[in-house]
């Protein structure tokens, strides 16, 4: 059993277990107070203090700088530190690059717990001052979704446990999260081109052979990004690093920022025994200027853990709901396989199309008998009023080997 304990220092928030670990903060010696009696008996009484410092900004004070983002409090987790099957399967020297790399997209599905922190590390105007640094965390569930020969899609679902104020564990929060689809040397892509607008190309670039294409949509399976890469494998681990890619603000930067428009950057996913890390080396685009304003870095790591009733809990979701998302999923391939562009509206009748969806899978849950003929179509008029015409917006200036978005199987 691991056991997080909470605790502030110097006003930062920590996390303490057994020695420390620390949440965007990196202590000099410790995550402890400025004064160690340890410490002082050796130097005899002359001890320099200890200073928590935020990443990337040694020089600016950490109370400037304070985590923004997440800070609820989950329940006690179980890390799983044997190695997984897919990990111990990518051993075997007989297997050929393809094989390898199909192991190493399956070894990203398990049960983890999972954390999230960004931080800008420079700023490219007069007066810039860094943002907060960004921390959140959850634990999830990752299944496959669909497997063939050239294509993985694999689903994320948050399921949180929390403790209450009395000691007791919650029922769990179930939430379906985001899902990533791998195709392998894929002909079509749709690049985001600023504006909640994705146009449909040609990918030379991602029809190379040994090529992957990263789609990633957001929590209704709307488009979010794409991008195009190789597997690499070493004895010790396996990695996949993208080439440069735009995509849309995430969640947690629209929801604070209004200065720039677009995320233009590079990924790179890592293998562990027990888990995985995504990299991200992000610039913040103002599409108008076509100047970059900043740039920041962000590590999301997943720990795979032990947890039956998460496991449990997440099925379950998907045993009741699985037919609504499926129906989702099949009505925005029929707008990508059918649409050169795309442009998404955010609200409708001041709701966000992830809201009418999650009410809706509910109610699907709920009910029985709902005939193929009636879902797809309840599905499709949720979805059209959000599926706008194209407007003009800024051609956006190539980086070079960019490429760009959302969606596999046109």
């Amino acid at each position: 059993m691991v056991n997080d304990y909470p605790a502030f220092v110097n006003g930062i928030y920590c996390t303490v277990r057994f020695g420390l670990t620390v949440t965007a903060i990196i202590s000099i010696a410790a995550c402890s107070a400025g004064k160690n009696e340890h410490t002082a008996q050796a130097n005899e009484g002359k001890v320099a203090a200890v200073v928590a410092q935020t990443f990337a900004w040694p020089f600016i004070s950490a109370d400037a700088l304070p985590v923004r983002g997440g800070s609820t409090q989950g329940a006690d987790v179980t890390l799983d530190t044997q190695p997984s099957k897919y990990w111990q399967a990518l051993k075997n020297s007989q297997l050929t690059g393809k094989q390898r790399d199909r192991l190493a997209i399956l070894a990203l599905q398990g049960t983890f717990r999972t954390s999230f922190q960004f931080t800008e590390v420079a700023g490219f105007y007069k007066n810039y001052t860094p943002s907060r640094p960004y921390f959140s965390w959850g634990t999830e569930y990752v299944h496959v979704l669909e497997e063939s020969e050239d294509l993985i899609s694999l689903q994320h679902t948050l399921v949180m446990f929390f403790t209450t104020p009395e000691g007791q564990v919650s029922d769990p929060m179930v939430m379906k999260h985001w899902r990533q689809d791998w195709q392998y040397q894929q002909k079509l892509q749709f690049n985001y081109h600023g504006k909640n607008q994705w146009h449909k190309q040609k990918s030379p670039d991602a029809q190379q052979t040994g090529q992957w294409t990263q789609s990633v949509y957001q929590v209704d399976d709307s488009p979010r990004y794409q991008a195009v890469g190789h597997w690499q494998h070493q004895p010790q681990f396996s990695s996949w690093n993208s080439a440069t890619f735009t995509r849309p603000l995430p969640r947690r930067e629209y929801s604070v920022r209004s200065d720039y428009d677009i995320m233009q950057g590079q990924h790179s996913i890592t293998l562990t025994p027990t888990g995985w890390i995504h990299q991200q080396n992000n610039q913040k685009l103002q599409q108008t200027s076509q100047h970059v304003i900043a740039q920041e870095i962000g590590l999301n790591r997943y720990q795979r853990i032990i947890d039956r009733p998460l496991n449990e809990a997440a099925q379950k979701y998907w045993q009741d709901t699985g037919p609504y998302w499926q129906a989702v999923r099949g009505a925005w391939q029929e707008i990508l396989s059918t649409q050169d562009t795309v442009q998404l509206k955010r609200k409708v009748d001041d709701r966000f199309l992830f809201e009418k969806h999650f009410s809706q899978a509910d109610v699907f849950a709920h009910t029985s008998n709902v005939n193929e003929h009636t879902l797809n179509a309840m599905v499709t008029a949720t979805i059209t009023p959000h599926v706008s015409e194209a407007i003009t917006v800024p051609t956006l200036q190539k980086t070079e080997h960019q490429t760009s978005q959302p969606k596999t199987q046109y």
